[in-house]
């Protein structure tokens, strides 16, 4: 259904940090009623506004949701023109159908759209709409038109674009009174705003391969499903007004286009599947698959089957979740996904050989998706096979990945191991993506005091430590 309802991780957010925060929390944007912001200045706000939706519950911290977000976004934002910003998707534990742009690149996806959209097309066409609202500037053409006699702080300011864009019902809770409701008014985007998203939005998603017509398709159903529900609408249609003008405006611009079909892709489909087992109770999840496949009522066998062998881990049920293992593999062909579900079942079961040999040949097919890698890590050191675990970890984030997870991982690897200054040297990069520069300072003085490193490893983790405290210090000046 689309009507859903809403997590409220934003009137958490919001009654917690509302009163609390001031100027300082964020980064000076200067006189922002003379001039337009830099694209630097946008990123450093939007940086500060991520820095607390990392940290809260709502955060969805899965792995394989947060790099299939990012594949399908970048397919879209490398259309654009002007890539002024390194884009970042990222999604929010959520039922209400939503989707948010923040300044500064970053775009917050709800798992509400992910299961309404009813092909990769229709996310896309959202995706791509939100993706024109950064690449236009228009949250920086929002901020910069802001008097600063209106607003208290630059603090109230952040809150209020992201809760302008998420869930305006509970912003309007949190922060009450005549200074948000001006915010809010203002915050919002203009008919211009839409149309100019809505019309570039059309021509990412033809120029990335997808279908452009699901976009007035989407749109159209939530438009029906905001006459219908009136005050309980889907989140997007009330934060991004559907029209019947604006329909009609995009059904315009996608008719010249030529008709192109296209397939949902498999990540899309498991991931679903996957979200949707992550909503229901474990019995209730069994039961819904047990009946798609016994009456054969599925779009995709391969995804049906995927749900079922994910219902039956949650459900405990391992040694029925192993016999469904090998039709699992045929109908999905060793998907990464569906090998990272196949790795979870076998690592939980008695046959820890069998989990061992399974993911030797997965990470052979897959050596960089990430959580595959990081549940073959974890079932080496389990297995007392820390070198082996360190050599998975090391190859991964010697690509670029900079996951806190993996350097926890590492960091554990090298504890046994036995190497002390590299232990505390890889958690200290954990705690720096965690943000906390003080914790990493911490651990690798503990580091450099186990001095039990060679010559170049004291010289490295010394060099990072001077790199960490001058990094402070200048914090501290701020």
């Amino acid at each position: 259904s689309i009507m859903t309802l809403r997590f409220p991780f934003l009137a958490i957010l919001l009654a917690s940090s509302a009163l609390s925060w001031s100027a300082d929390n964020l980064p000076d944007l200067g006189d922002v009623s003379e001039t337009a912001i830099s694209a630097q200045q946008e990123r450093r706000l939007g940086e500060s506004i991520m820095q607390q939706i990392r940290g809260n519950r709502a955060y969805l911290d899965d792995l394989e949701v947060v790099e299939y977000l990012n594949a399908l976004g970048h397919r879209l934002a490398f259309q654009s023109q002007d890539l002024r910003f390194a884009f970042e998707f990222f999604g929010i534990d959520d039922p209400s159908v939503n989707a948010f742009a923040l300044p500064g690149g970053f775009i917050g996806v709800h798992t509400g759209l992910l299961l309404t959209a009813e092909s990769e097309s229709e996310l896309a066409s959202v995706l791509g709409h939100e993706v024109a609202h950064v690449s236009q500037r228009h949250l920086a053409r929002l901020i910069a038109a802001q008097q600063k006699s209106q607003v208290a702080s630059i603090a109230a300011l952040a809150l209020a674009i992201l809760a302008a864009r998420s869930s305006p019902d509970l912003a309007q809770a949190a922060m009450a009174g005549a200074q948000y409701a001006s915010i809010q008014t203002q915050l919002n985007f203009t008919r211009d705003h839409e149309r100019e998203a809505d019309r570039i939005g059309v021509q990412l998603l033809e120029q990335a391969g997808f279908d452009a017509r699901a976009m007035p398709v989407f749109f159209e159903r939530l438009q029906r499903a905001t006459r219908v529900y009136d005050s309980n609408a889907p989140s997007y249609a009330r934060t991004h007004p559907v029209t019947y003008e604006r329909i009609a405006d995009i059904q315009n611009r996608v008719e010249a286009l030529p008709y192109r079909q296209v397939p949902d892709s498999l990540d899309f489909l498991l991931l679903r599947t996957k979200l949707q087992v992550r909503q229901m109770r474990a019995q209730e999840a069994l039961a819904y698959f047990e009946s798609q496949l016994k009456e054969k009522r599925f779009t995709s066998e391969a995804a049906a089957r995927y749900g079922l062998v994910a219902s039956l881990l949650e459900a405990k049920k391992t040694a029925r979740a192993v016999a469904e293992l090998p039709s699992l593999l045929d109908v999905t062909k060793h998907h990464a996904i569906a090998d990272t579900l196949v790795g979870q079942v076998l690592a939980g079961s008695a046959d820890a050989q069998g989990a061992s040999a399974f993911y030797e040949r997965a990470y052979e097919r897959h050596p960089r998706h990430r959580a595959l890698v990081t549940d073959y890590a974890r079932h080496l050191l389990a297995q007392k096979r820390p070198a082996e675990a360190l050599k998975l970890t090391t190859a991964l984030l010697a690509t670029g990945v900079n996951d806190g997870r993996l350097y926890e991982l590492q960091a554990q690897s090298y504890a046994g191991l036995g190497k002390r200054l590299q232990q505390h040297r890889a958690q200290a990069e954990a705690y720096l993506i965690k943000g906390s520069l003080p914790g990493a300072i911490e651990q690798l003085e503990i580091g450099l005091r186990a001095g039990d490193g060679d010559y170049y490893d004291s010289s490295s983790a010394e060099s990072r430590l001077k790199e960490l405290k001058h990094q402070d210090a200048e914090l501290r000046r701020k």
